[in-house]
């Protein structure tokens, strides 16, 4: 070999061998002391890096086990960070990096109260001189071929929230292919990361650097709430129970001109979530609720949600005292995070960070299920709870700008048995729309809580139903069209002061209802079935309305404002006819001694057209009768907005018993009735204020009884009065014309005028009436007295069968009349009658308890059948209110059974003297008799009911007086 060859070979080795000296062993300490000489000038904890090692062939570098931190502490470390250099880097002016591999990736962030980030304090950097701004130059050249990072860990701690937040991502593993700092192409690159309570975040995607921009996928799977929760503590109080999310999304990153960021198929589910307050009151419940088809445009600032599905809603909303709601209140009690602005963030780029236009929100199809919520309202004294529920939603089309309609239909249930359907077509801007609304069996008894501070009256029932449609033309003003019909069925209002029914029917019905808001209401017409009031005047002539209400502080007027009222159209109405079917009313005057009592039954009718636009008069139709048998009618016109205008009304009372006018005879003649008959025809006209009545009065068989001491009675021989009226028929005819001007209160009434005092000597005495004994064909059966059992007014066989042939007597002799005097007998009828006025108590107070617990109940409380068991309880409280005191003290130490049974004795003691209850008994007695007589076929106008009286019971039997009468 030569020797130029063998020199050549041989530097050729030592140069080899000093390369290798120089890159396996002398390079990699001397970079690891300096390195770790580096880490402890600068670093504040303690640092160090245990090897290093180098190919200087294949120019890989590995470092093995950085460490940032204090032992068994570190904040920032790995075991493994390899690197393959290749040569190309030499003449290709790029850093190429064929493998960069990095394993078990150790970090800790941690922010601190003040909200110092702790590897921000890991070094400690000279400050550099500030150097001057340089024009744009182009990203440090790097190429790395493959980038992977395996096994690493993350954990994350907050200690800026009240409640710090600790969380750590396990199983880190990243990887990069193909990135390029200076190259047009996408880097490809996956990341997958296992979170806290078997969280998992997955994404995959491409990162490109010219322009800066990049696409993928993303998606958390199983993400627990809690981890998160302190932030939103920071803006709500409120405790989170239980949440899960899973999210996933498509995306499209551009920061080539702004800031360009596109979320598609954007996924999303929540399940489950319960949510409640601070104070450990539940707030809110959700079963699921899932988010599809959806996606967001930053630059178009525009969020499409394709689907959303959601199921078992359960949310409480209470309005406070204050009359704020409960969320609004939690929300409110936050301060605002109002930063002020930096010098660093002049307000003209904050300003720019916002181009003031609002976001878009579009909701394509969204469907709730199975909602519930529970709405408290604490402002009316006692508290209101409403349950809606189950709620359903299905909403199409919806857009936030509020330019286009969106489809809207809404189910619910409301309270135990009412329900609410919604269905049409809604537009926020400009506000329009229709809805079909329709109501079933709202509960109206909510509504007790806002009436009671007004009036002393409690809604025991009433039911509304509806079949609305609504059209909204308008917010602002408000205009909107309602058209359709409802009704109010079962409802019963009570006097609240007296315990006792005020106001009540079984049916209300508004047909062809068509409201324009505010200027007109029409009601095609009104249906009334079973209507009933009472109306009772008292001793000091007020009315039992005027009890009822209740006075109102100064100040809390809520009439229109002066300026307003004056301004304003009043609203039209018009109602097209009110039909009134088997209506009723009570009437009592309690300023009399004894006080009127009468009863107003099978009222039907009609009245026409009612419009208070149209100088048109509305026709009146109605009939009736009082106590049962005398028929009375309502016949006319009158103008109802304004009577004074015209009026031509004409009222007929047929063969009213006079024996009810008794009262009224005591006070103002002196005189109570024995018997009689009334006729009386009112007749009354108004045009412009004037006033022409022609009143006729009409009594027949007019019978006074005994002296009433009266200080209003007339100073008049009111018996020969009476006798000098009647005509030889034993009728008195009276009539009262009145005439004036309503608006002069001073306006005369003209006397009463006696038209016929013929045939007074003829009349001027009664012969008294005898019971004839042939009248019934020669039987010799006593026929004058009707036996019953005590304490009952049905009569039984024997009666029926004297009553028959009484009949069948009255027949043959058609001049002939009967009278029943009713009886009944104290000493017999009253304990009786005691233990069925208890009874009644039973069933009226079990009544009342269904109602109040929006049970489903008869007609009337008679029909009830009290449970045995429930009596004893309901004994205590009719003892204490009936008899105006608590049961003796040395009653307590009985049993249950002998304590019982010593109220049930007093009430029966306390009842069995009643006068009223045994004079409503002689009155049915006496009824029984005059409906059988009538049901056999004897006419009702030749019976005459007299006064009530008592009497001494004969063979445990007490007899009703019969009398007989020529017509």
């Amino acid at each position: 070999m030569p020797n130029g060859v063998k020199r050549a070979l041989i530097g050729t080795m030592t140069a080899l061998v000093c390369y290798s000296l120089l890159g396996f062993l002398i390079l990699p300490g001397v970079a690891q002391r300096i390195a770790n000489q580096q880490l402890a000038q600068y670093a504040t904890v303690p640092a160090s890096l245990e090897r290093l090692e180098f190919n200087p062939f294949s120019l890989e570098l590995t470092l093995f086990n950085l460490r940032l931190g204090e032992p068994g502490a570190e904040q920032l470390g790995f075991e493994r960070l390899y690197l393959n250099l290749q040569w190309s880097s030499l003449w290709r002016r790029t850093l190429h990096l064929a493998d960069v591999e990095l394993d078990r990736l150790q970090s800790e962030v941690r922010f601190d109260e003040n909200g110092t980030l702790n590897l921000s304090q890991l070094f400690a950097l000279p400050e550099s001189e500030e150097a001057p701004e340089e024009a744009e130059t182009e990203p440090f050249a790097l190429r790395v071929d493959r980038l992977q990072l395996t096994d690493g860990a993350l954990h994350f701690e907050d200690r800026r929230p009240q409640e710090p937040i600790d969380m750590r991502l396990d199983a880190l593993s990243f990887e990069l292919l193909n990135f390029a700092t200076r190259a047009e192409d996408a880097a490809d690159a996956v990341l997958v990361a296992n979170g806290p309570n078997g969280a998992r975040l997955e994404w995959q995607g491409q990162i490109g650097l010219a322009p800066i921009a990049s696409t993928g996928q993303l998606k958390v799977s199983n993400l627990d709430l809690a981890t998160f929760w302190p932030y939103v503590r920071e803006a709500a109080p409120l405790a989170l129970r239980n949440g899960r999310l899973g999210f996933s999304s498509e995306y499209r990153l551009d920061l080539s001109e702004g800031t360009a960021l596109v979320l598609e198929n954007i996924e999303a589910a929540l399940s489950p979530l319960d949510i409640d307050s601070l104070d450990g009151e539940p707030l809110l419940r959700l079963a699921q609720l899932q988010i599809s088809q959806t996606s967001l445009d930053l630059a178009k600032q525009q969020i499409v949600v394709g689907q959303v599905r959601s199921h078992k809603l359960e949310s409480w909303v209470a309005r406070e005292r204050d009359g704020e709601l409960n969320w609004q209140k939690l929300f409110a009690a936050q301060p605002a995070d109002t930063a002020p602005t930096t010098a660093d963030q002049p307000a003209a780029e904050t300003e720019a960070t916002d181009n003031g236009q609002p976001w878009q929100v579009l909701l394509n199809d969204v469907q709730l299920r199975e909602y519930q919520l529970h709405l408290t309202d604490r402002v009316p004294e006692t508290e209101v709870a409403l349950e809606l529920g189950p709620l359903e939603l299905d909403l199409q089309d919806f857009d936030s700008l509020g330019t286009s309609p969106f489809q809207l239909e809404l189910a619910t249930g409301i309270g135990r048995q009412g329900s609410l359907q919604a269905k049409g077509q809604l537009q926020l801007e400009p506000a329009s729309g229709t809805l079909a609304v329709q109501t079933r069996d709202i509960d109206l008894r909510i509504a007790q809580a806002y009436l009671s501070p007004f009036i002393h009256l409690e809604l025991r029932s009433g039911l509304l139903s509806s079949d609305l449609d609504v059209a909204l033309t308008s917010s602002e003003p408000l205009a909107f069209e309602v058209n359709g019909a409802a009704e109010i069925t079962q409802l019963h209002t009570l006097d609240t002061i007296k315990n006792r029914d005020l106001l009540k029917w079984q049916r209300l019905q508004l047909e062809g209802l068509k409201y324009n808001h505010p200027e007109r209401l029409t009601i095609g017409s009104i249906a009334l079935q079973q209507p009933y009031a009472r109306f009772i005047i008292n001793p000091d002539l007020s009315t039992n309305v005027n009890d009822l209400l209740i006075d109102q502080p100064q100040g809390q007027s809520t009439s229109q404002p002066p300026e307003a009222s004056e301004t304003s159209e009043p609203l039209a109405i018009r109602i097209g006819g009110i039909k009134i079917d088997d209506g009723s009313a009570n009437f009592a005057d309690l300023s009399l001694t004894p006080p009127f009592i009468t009863a107003v039954q099978e009222l039907n009718g009609a009245i026409g057209t009612l419009d208070n636009q149209q100088q048109a008069a509305a026709s009146v139709d109605i009939k009736g009768k009082v106590d049962r048998y005398a028929p009375v009618s309502i016949v006319g016109s009158l103008m109802p907005f304004d009577p004074m205008q015209s009026l031509d009304i004409a009222t007929r009372f047929k063969q009213v018993e006079l024996t009810t006018l008794s009262p009224y005879s005591s006070k103002f003649a002196g005189y109570r009735i024995r018997k009689g008959r009334l006729d009386l025809d009112l007749h009354y006209r108004i045009q412009q204020g004037q006033l022409n009545a022609e009143n006729k009065v009409v009594l027949e068989q007019l019978q006074l009884g005994e002296k009433v001491d009266s200080p209003d009675a007339v100073d008049l021989p009111v018996r020969l009065a009476v006798a000098l009226l009647k005509d030889t028929k034993g009728t008195i005819s009276i009539e009262l014309p009145v005439q004036g001007n309503l608006d002069d209160p001073q306006f005369s009434v003209m006397p009463i005028v006696w038209q016929t005092l013929r045939n007074l000597v003829l009349r001027a005495a009664q012969a008294p009436f005898k019971f004839i004994g042939g009248l019934v064909g020669g039987s010799q059966e006593d026929l004058s007295q009707v036996a019953f059992r005590p304490g009952t007014s049905e009569l039984d066989a024997p009666a029926r069968s004297a009553l028959d042939t009484l009949v069948a007597a009255l027949g043959e002799r058609p001049a002939l009349r009967l009278e029943v005097e009713g009886m009944s007998a104290p000493r017999m009828d009253g304990p009786l009658l005691a233990e069925q006025r208890l009874e009644q108590e039973y069933q009226s107070t079990w009544y009342s308890i269904l109602q109040r617990r929006g049970d489903k109940v008869p007609a009337s409380a008679r029909e009830l059948v009290v449970p045995e068991d429930d009596k004893a309880v309901l004994l205590e409280g009719i003892y204490r209110s009936r008899l105006k005191r608590q049961p003796p003290a040395e009653w307590r130490e009985l049993e249950d059974e002998e304590r019982a049974a010593r109220m049930r004795s007093a009430m029966i003691e306390h009842w069995s003297d009643n006068t009223s209850l045994l004079r409503r008994l002689a009155q049915q007695r006496a009824s029984s008799i005059k409906d059988y007589l009538v049901e056999q076929g004897l006419a009702d106008q030749r019976v005459y009911l007299l006064d009530t009286g008592t009497t001494e019971a004969e063979d445990d039997r007490v007899s009703t007086v019969l009398h007989l009468g020529a017509e």
